[in-house]
Parts: C-alpha cells; structure tokens; sequence
C-alpha cells in the first residue's frame, strides 16, 4: 500500500464522500488482518504457556541465523578428524517445544494461523491430553492442543538415528509430553525419554537440562534446544536453534542446517571444541552475567 503524503491526507475530500469512507474501510479491513497476524505469532506454544514462573530469553533470531548458517557452511571435516575413530556413537538430545514442532491450545488457535499453515503444506495433528492440573472433584484437566510438525520433522529423526542415539529432554510436563512424541515417534527412535521432573533449578534460571544425568561422557553428547539457558550447565555441548512456530511453514533448519552439523559432530572425538568454536556459547553466557566460574 502506497503511504499517503501529508499533503494528500489534508487535500481529500470530506469525511462523508464515498472515497474517503472506501478509503477508511479498506485501512480498518488491513489492521485488522495485521493484528490477527501479530495475535498468532506471539501467542504462547503449549509448553510456554504451562511453565510456571520461567523467564528464558532465547538468543535473537539474527544472531541464531548467523552462527547457524556459518556452521552449516563453513565447518570441514580433514582426515585428521576422521582418523579419530569414535569409540561409540554421538548422543544427540533434542527439546521439543518450538525445536521440533510447535503445539497451541485449540481454543486459542486463530483459524486464520491453521488455515495458512495447511495451505503452505505443515504438517499438523489434534490431540488430547491431561496434564497433571486437577479440576474440582479430582478429575483430570483435559486439554486440546493442536501441534504443528517442524518441515521435515520425521525424516530428520529417521536420518539422525542411523548415527546417533537419541533422548528427548523436555521442560514439559509428561501428561501433555508424552502422548505427543508418541505420535510423532511412532518407530520408538528415542532410546530415552525425559520430561521436566528430570530437569534442574539452579540460581540462575529453572527447567535447566543438566546433560550429566544423561551421560558421564561430555565428549560426545550434544544438545539441540531452542533456548539456550536450557543447557546452561554445559554451554559447550549446545546447539542453539531458531525457535519454530506455525508462522514459519518453509522453515528449514532441521535438514538444511542442523542434521548436516550433526553428522559432521557424529566425526569427531570430542564435540566440545568444534561447538565453542561455532557458537561461542559459553562467552555468551557471560555477557549475560553468569559467570564462567558457574560452569567449570
């Protein structure tokens, strides 16, 4: 739409002829389809919404997209690396919420937001599920959620299985966790599952997933999570992903950008140098004021 000068808007005509009411109309008609946008982006997935008293701050997308792009392109195995010889295969964990697929209370789904979405060909599923909230008289909450599947979800757990054992680590609750990576985990890929009784509260966020209770070897297990702080206990072991939402159908970082990083991790000996090296997690963290003394 063109932007009106000061001078057209002072020299139209008055209020009450037919132009100026189309043009009034056609204005309110595209606010409000903005704000319907705007009303689906920002609203709260499933796991947002349910965890109490959190306050992660993801790092910006801009910056994500850079580190991300500059791992996919530019990291090379030699052939020193791969005369490392792994002694066993690469663990890789991987969060849920806005990692792999996004999911919304149905009521609070705008039509407009599953329309677009299915249009753009997503992938989406209904489900119930029964969190541990209680209604009166004990019985359990029953919760409608819709859940929208990141592009190329299934065949980046398919791939990533044949060289790397996978655990799924959530901060959500299991009632609402568990029968959703039962559908999109048909074939049973995850050789653990964690929900967030397994996570940790330290002093500087909650729902932190500390990756010793997964593994005593650090060399060769990795994170995948759209909010840093989840990993905080062990920033040189993460990934940060771009959070996804249902606003995003042709997203394409778990094929494109991730499996392709972990194949290369799958090569080497110990992740850890080639992570700090790419993302610079740990300098990160102490621009955000936890020092690096937290961690080692």
């Amino acid at each position: 739409m063109g932007e009106l000068t000061q001078t057209e808007v002072y020299s139209s005509p008055p209020s009450n002829s037919p132009r100026t009411q189309q043009l009034w109309k056609s204005m309110l008609s595209w606010l409000t389809f903005f704000f319907k946008i705007i009303r689906a982006l920002v609203h709260y997935p499933l796991l947002s919404f349910s965890s109490s008293n959190t306050s992660f701050k993801p790092l910006p997308s801009i910056e994500l997209h850079g580190h991300l792009d500059s791992a996919a392109a530019s990291v090379e195995i030699t052939d020193a690396d791969s005369d490392h010889h792994p002694s066993h295969k690469l663990m890789v964990v991987l969060d849920l919420d806005e990692t792999l697929v996004c999911a919304y209370e149905t009521s609070s789904l705008p039509a407009s937001l599953r329309t677009q979405a299915t249009e753009a060909g997503l992938n989406w599923f209904e489900f119930e599920c029964a969190p541990s909230d209680k209604e009166g008289e004990g019985k359990p909450k029953i919760s409608h959620v819709t859940v929208f599947e990141r592009p190329g979800l299934k065949e980046f757990i398919r791939q990533l299985s044949e060289f790397a054992d996978l655990v799924l680590f959530t901060a959500g609750l299991e009632g609402y966790a568990r029968p959703l990576v039962d559908i999109i985990d048909m074939e049973n890929r995850f050789s653990l599952r964690l929900y967030r009784p397994s996570t940790t509260t330290t002093e500087y966020r909650e729902h932190v997933k500390d990756l010793s209770c997964i593994s005593k070897d650090l060399c060769r297990i990795v994170i995948v999570d759209n909010n840093p702080f989840s990993f905080l206990l062990q920033p040189v072991n993460g990934i940060p992903c771009i959070p996804f939402s249902a606003g995003q159908p042709h997203d394409t970082q778990l094929l494109d950008v991730i499996l392709p990083l972990l194949k290369q991790l799958s090569e080497q000996k110990d992740v850890r140098p080639m992570l700090y090296e790419k993302f610079h997690m740990s300098d990160w963290f102490q621009k955000q004021g936890i020092p690096a003394s937290f961690w080692t």
